[in-house]
């Protein structure tokens, strides 16, 4: 099954946006959906129905490996999205994230069951989610901007507190994710999306990068090179996602160092070009700018339509598989849901 799923999609033309959520909140009662293993996993189920897929795409929840490692030290679901290390915590803190036999909070178990469920219930292919090692690192940090960037200058663990706390934390979230992502496929998942937005030329300079520095490498590839061999191990697909701005190189190095089977990027990358970067084994997909599609001032019907046509036509010609897609999870706005899903409908038809 590795890769050619993927690709056999690809031919044939399938799009579809990374929209659970959209179908999630089509329900009254989404809140406790979410909480449910068998009612999320019969949503995925519902969702990719909606899109005409034959994979169950997840909700793009990337609080929940955050809330697992937070709660080894203490902090509730609730707390967990606020709360940062300030020192870095003892190397037995590594032990203890990475346990097997570790409970998860209720909500990483939710989704979880929502996997078995499709698993056990569906012909659907189950699709798991994660955030990546190096977006979770810079959640446990109050400001990770200033020591990868010391580290980016030459300073080591050794020399800078800052810099030994983001490489401390980058092992936490490495081992958060890795329990995470193998309880998931123990759960029935087939492929697993792992999400890096941070790993972006916000948080890793150009200027740094251009003259040699190597926090890329060694604070991106490294870790998530670590995470597929586990997939590949495993037979699992990986769907790498990363929707920040990034240099050329990081694109040519998430499409021919991780290879995944498909590389999906946000609005600000020029697909048509990223094409020439990528093996040909490697399905792109994206990349609208759904962000915007709440907004008819910023986005309009037309112009959903004349973009999705101009990306179809442009991504034909370079003959690169490609399937069309959202640049990120498409949210659900209360006072604007119906203007989003008339944008997505109109990305599945034109």
């Amino acid at each position: 099954m590795p890769r050619q799923f993927w690709l056999d999609l690809a031919r044939a033309g399938a799009r579809f946006p990374i929209g659970t959520d959209l179908v999630l909140h089509d329900h009254d009662n989404a809140e406790t959906i979410r909480m449910s293993g068998a009612a999320l996993g019969q949503v995925l189920a519902e969702a990719a129905r909606r899109w005409r897929i034959p994979a169950a795409m997840p909700l793009m929840d990337l609080r929940l490996e955050k809330a697992d490692l937070a709660s080894i030290f203490g902090v509730n679901f609730e707390r967990a999205e606020s709360w940062h290390l300030d020192a870095a915590p003892e190397p037995s803190a590594i032990a203890r994230v990475a346990d097997p036999i570790r409970s998860f909070p209720a909500e990483n178990r939710a989704q979880q069951h929502s996997l078995r469920w499709l698993a056990t219930n569906t012909d659907l292919l189950p699709v798991g989610m994660s955030i990546g090692p190096f977006s979770l690192m810079t959640k446990l940090l109050a400001d990770p901007i200033t020591p990868v960037a010391m580290s980016g200058s030459g300073s080591t663990a050794n020399e800078d507190p800052g810099v030994a706390l983001v490489e401390r934390c980058l092992e936490l979230a490495e081992a958060a994710i890795h329990r995470s992502i193998r309880t998931q496929v123990s759960a029935g998942a087939r492929a697993i999306m792992i999400c890096e937005p941070a790993a972006n030329t916000t948080y890793l300079s150009p200027r740094q990068l251009r003259k040699g520095a190597a926090t890329f490498h060694r604070y991106v590839l490294e870790p998530n090179l670590r995470l597929k061999a586990f997939l590949d191990d495993s037979g699992i697909d990986l769907i790498f996602h990363d929707c920040g701005e990034l240099l050329a190189g990081m694109v040519e190095a998430f499409a021919r160092r991780i290879h995944p089977a498909v590389l999906s990027l946000g609005s600000s990358r020029n697909l048509w070009e990223d094409a020439a970067l990528v093996p040909e084994d490697v399905v792109l997909y994206g990349n609208l700018p759904t962000k915007t599609f709440y907004s008819d001032d910023a986005m309009p019907l037309a112009r959903v339509e004349e973009i999705s046509r101009d990306l179809l036509a442009r991504m034909r010609a370079t003959g690169h598989l490609h399937i069309l897609g959202s640049e990120c999870d498409v949210l659900h706005v209360p006072d604007a849901a119906a203007t989003i899903r008339r944008k997505v409908d109109a990305m599945l038809s034109v």
